[in-house]
């Protein structure tokens, strides 16, 4: 059987294509231009094929209401009203340029999480890609775009959307978004996208009124879960990661909460996904991470490449705030050892029992080092405060400097939060737009409870549905220039290191598990074995490791004498 194809797509000579699945609908029509076209009905399928062109506005009049395609390219406005034709196709990628561009390997990948809105002070694609060029020459190497897909209102993290393949419009259209990835390919900085399936954002989500079978019986924390056992839903979102990156020439995808994609066990969505991506050859290396609480090896064993590691972040942060609250309070009992097993295995959870937090995920120690993607801090972590505080604002510079080059040097996939490449402490509060009076006092009151219930003070926390909140976000131009400069070399020195040393030992493939002791109770020595050398690290967090590592290639204050202090050799 053939599948169908969701949305309107471009045929030849000038005629396209319009389908939705709309099972509930007892009359499907076209509205193209204004002109009415009569649509044919078979198993909950409307297809009707006609003369078009790009920059159509259309809708689908659904028993006499007129509806956004769900698998729009782009909307005429906001999300509750009529699409627009696109035809990528017209796109100019440049032969010399990005038009040629082959791709990074994913062992050289140092991961920057943007937020578009807030990345600038205009909050544009075009203005994103002024920034390209400094960030390259610093070493970054892989853009993540937080979630772009279209939701109602004017600001929020994108986490909420509801046209999936419609770049939001405040940060440019289709073209725009094309454009900076252009602009980020031909500086060498590949970009892939977060890309949210598990659920759709409270406002303007038709697809309930005309196809309810979408949808399952069993709720995500953050809306109705999708029935991803249907074919045709699963086709919409292949259809729409395919699209991503054949329309916009992405590099992969970071998969946000993959655990609350539910089609049975085995995750058969997951799993005919990535078997989907890679069947076709794109001339490029497609990436593809899962972010997946459940601390499971499976999926990287199938094949994708790596997973969201909160669990180095989140002893971390115990370790060195002391703040147990909320999801930190699993590794409240001793973090720091802790610590030590996930610089050994990876991550700290691998299905031990831990007593009254119970037990969590499974071995992950054969997996290679680049399937953890380690991070200081994410939006999450830094959203999830009442004040948006990074951790650099909670720790200060002196320590801030030695968990950088930590996190830079050690064998695990880096990610660094916008701004962190440049120490910026500006904070990442949470924030959204909802289209109403009733709607905003909900969100208040809803972060005022749930934080506070975590014990947070709440004074002078920012309006979350105030403009000031993404406003304060934006961390560059950074208010200390000097400051700024002194943290970008520090951050260029540790990428040259990892990419002239690092990255060639990773090819060698590891031998193992790291080696990791504690000379002293917060202090480690680590050693992280590979086919043609090694790492070793010693890594003072609070206490002294007792005597120095000499022939280092990098040294950060004194590890035989200093409570805060870093020293890594390499060997090859």
């Amino acid at each position: 059987m053939t599948e169908r194809t969701w949305g309107a797509r471009p045929l030849q000579d000038g005629r396209w294509g319009f389908d939705i699945w709309a099972p509930a609908a007892k009359t499907v029509s076209l509205v193209l231009d204004g002109q009415e076209r009569a649509m044919t009905g078979t198993d909950g399928w409307w297809s009707v094929q006609t003369s078009a062109a790009p920059g159509l506005a259309y809708s689908f009049r659904i028993d006499g209401t007129d509806r956004p395609d769900p698998a729009a390219r782009a909307q005429v406005n906001g999300v509750d009203g009529p699409s627009l034709t696109v035809d990528a196709g017209g796109f100019d990628w440049r032969g010399d340029g990005a038009g040629d561009w082959a791709g990074r390997p994913f062992d050289e990948a140092v991961i920057l999480e943007i937020h578009v809105g807030s990345f600038t002070p205009e909050g544009t694609f075009a203005a994103a890609a002024q920034r390209l060029p400094e960030l390259a020459s610093l070493g970054i190497t892989m853009i993540e775009l937080m979630p772009v897909s279209q939701f109602q209102g004017r600001w929020g993290w994108g986490y909420d959307g509801v046209l999936i393949r419609a770049p939001h419009p405040a940060y440019g259209t289709p073209d725009d978004m094309r454009a900076f990835v252009r602009a980020a390919q031909e500086q060498g900085i590949a970009v892939i996208l977060d890309l949210v399936m598990n659920h759709f954002g409270p406002f303007g989500n038709y697809i309930p009124s005309y196809a309810p079978d979408f949808y399952s019986s069993v709720p995500t924390p953050w809306g109705d879960g999708i029935a991803f056992e249907r074919v045709e839903v699963r086709g919409f979102f292949r259809q729409a990661a395919l699209g991503w990156l054949d329309e916009y020439r992405l590099d992969g995808f970071r998969l946000d909460a993959v655990h609350q994609i539910r089609d049975g066990s085995e995750q058969h969505f997951m799993h005919e996904l990535l078997h989907a991506i890679h069947a076709a050859d794109r001339g490029r290396p497609i990436h593809l991470i899962c972010e997946d609480e459940r601390n499971l090896p499976d999926l990287r064993d199938a094949g994708y490449d790596a997973e969201w590691n909160d669990d180095w972040h989140n002893v971390l942060h115990v370790a060195l705030t002391g703040e147990t609250q909320g999801y930190y309070e699993r590794y409240g009992d001793d973090p720091f050892a802790d610590l030590a097993h996930t610089m050994a295995r990876g991550q700290a959870d691998e299905g031990q029992d831990k007593g009254d937090h119970g037990a969590r995920g499974a071995p992950a120690g054969h997996l290679p080092w680049t399937a953890f993607i380690n991070s200081n801090h994410t939006h999450d972590q830094i959203g999830n405060r009442p004040h948006g505080d990074r951790l650099l604002s909670l720790v200060g510079d002196d320590t801030g400097r030695v968990i950088h080059a930590a996190l830079l040097l050690m064998p695990f996939t880096p990610m660094l939060f916008q701004g962190e490449e440049i120490g910026s402490t500006a904070p990442f509060p949470f924030f959204c737009d909802p289209p109403d009076d009733r709607m905003r006092d909900a969100v208040r009151k809803g972060r005022r409870k749930e934080l506070g219930a975590l014990g947070y003070d709440l004074s002078d926390m920012p309006d979350p549905c105030g403009p000031t909140a993404m406003d304060m976000a934006c961390p560059y131009p950074a208010p200390d220039p000097d400051r700024a400069a002194r943290w970008a070399a520090l951050t260029r020195d540790l990428l040259t290191l990892r990419r002239g040393r690092i990255v060639p030992l990773l090819r060698t493939g590891d031998t193992g598990p790291g080696e990791v002791s504690r000379p002293c109770a917060k202090a480690f020595r680590a050693r992280w074995g590979f086919a043609g050398g090694a790492i070793e690290m010693d890594l003072a967090l609070g206490s002294p490791v007792g005597e120095a590592l000499d022939r280092a290639d990098f040294t950060l204050g004194n590890t035989a004498t200093d409570p805060f202090a870093i020293s890594v050799r390499i060997t090859a």
